[in-house]
């Protein structure tokens, strides 16, 4: 168990309230939409956000056009000191149910499994999960097993601003300048696309989107999406033979000329994959859609290589462009970038090393808004939240972990 030790700072309440409210409001984002953001209802809570920033003396806080929230903390100190960022993301994933979230609280857990759903027989067991036995003492936050929870990144936010609460309430604790943001449709790979560096003014940053908090992560996969296009040939069944090529069967084929142990269930740590997420179609037509994922560079353009190859050999085999592909790369790792710029991963070390927390380093299976931020000149690692099993029904929080990470945060920007 991770022990941080703050005296006179009790948060826990006031973090599990902000959580609460915040995960009452459905922020799912939408992929297929055009918009900035591509959910209106993500608004709500942006528009609650400046408000309680407001509210906390924070007047300059504001949500600006694109549904970014953006707020500064002035130095209040002579001493120049780094200005520091943090930055969580307000929409969850659309990849399971994001409405109605009933969280129910477990104080001092004790390491049995805990029933979600009586009634639909859903349990959250210590076999399958068994990260629930490093959480023993803890107090938790989970589903009823009907939504996911939206830690990822609630519990992001509502560490931000417990730490701006803190700061407000305790001005004896002297920081440089703290720049904040909360962004939209970062589930769907757009969190930054309209990001502001300028206007955030931080010498580096921190995005608070992680699980464990005892992990720091500044290495995240080198990511690309393909979309596939198989065009068959459609003919009566009972006049096929010869004629009929049936594009299901084709794409078949075509998942079967990529390596069969690079797929998610197959692979962990530093292991890259290709995940086929969603395949429509019929005997003339099918779409694929994979994510191609892997932190070695080298690595990741041999995947997207292993794409053209597949296509190559099934036009090949059938005579015409039966297979149409499309790549397109999403963002990149940060690791080369960081270990150029190391100062933010400096001062999360000292700061762990000065409250005695054990770290480690972890390479992130995902990406982050602070990725894309760091390849774009604000160095930004990620740290934890205390969440676990995101973006489904057995998503569960660790408020004692929420609680630490602030006061390891409190101690960070000094």
């Amino acid at each position: 168990m991770i022990v941080v030790v703050f005296e006179g700072i009790d948060i826990m309440n006031n973090i599990k309230e902000r959580f609460l409210s915040y995960v009452d409001i459905d922020t799912q984002s939408d992929e297929s939409s055009n918009t900035y953001p591509s959910t209106s209802k993500q608004l709500n809570l942006a528009r609650k956000l400046v408000n309680d920033l407001q509210s906390l003396g924070i007047t300059n806080a504001y949500l600006n056009k694109y549904g970014i929230v953006y707020a500064k903390i002035e130095a209040n100190c002579e001493e120049v000191k780094d200005k520091i960022g943090f930055i969580s993301h307000m929409d969850t994933s659309p990849d399971f149910n994001g409405a109605n979230v009933k969280p129910r609280i477990i104080t001092n857990y004790d390491g049995s499994d805990i029933v979600l759903n009586k009634d639909l027989n859903i349990i959250l067991d210590t076999k399958t999960f068994p990260s629930l036995l490093r959480n023993i003492g803890e107090t938790l936050i989970v589903t009823d097993g009907t939504s996911l929870l939206g830690a990822d990144d609630k519990a992001g936010i509502a560490i931000i601003m417990s730490l701006v609460e803190e700061l407000v309430k305790h001005p004896n604790i002297k920081h440089g300048q703290i720049s904040i943001a909360f962004t939209p449709d970062e589930e769907i790979g757009r969190g930054t696309d309209n990001f502001d560096i300028n206007e955030f003014d931080a010498d580096y940053a921190y995005t608070i989107d992680g699980g464990e908090i005892d992990l720091i992560e500044y290495e995240n996969f080198n990511a690309a999406s393909a979309d596939v296009e198989i065009h068959g040939k459609s003919i009566h069944p009972g006049s096929a033979k010869g004629k009929m090529i049936n594009s299901i069967l084709v794409a078949e084929e075509f998942n079967d000329l990529l390596p069969s142990d690079m797929i998610p269930s197959k692979t962990e740590g530093y292991q890259g994959f290709n995940h086929l997420h969603n395949i429509k179609g019929d005997c003339e037509h099918t779409s694929m859609q994979y994510i191609i994922r892997n932190h070695s560079k080298e690595l990741f353009e041999k995947q997207k290589k292993d794409f053209e190859i597949a296509k190559d050999i099934l036009n090949h085999k059938y005579e015409y462009e039966i297979v149409t592909l499309s790549i397109t790369d999403s963002y990149q790792n940060m690791r080369p970038y960081i270990e150029k710029n190391p100062r933010s991963l400096n001062r999360v070390v000292e700061t762990y090393n000065k409250l005695n927390v054990p770290f480690k380093f972890s390479p992130i299976r995902g990406g982050t808004d602070g990725a894309t931020l760091t390849v774009k000149g604000l160095p930004t690692p990620n740290l934890g939240t205390g969440g676990y099993n995101y973006h489904g029904k057995f998503e569960y929080v660790s408020l004692t972990q929420m609680e630490k990470m602030v006061k390891i945060l409190l101690e960070l920007v000094k």
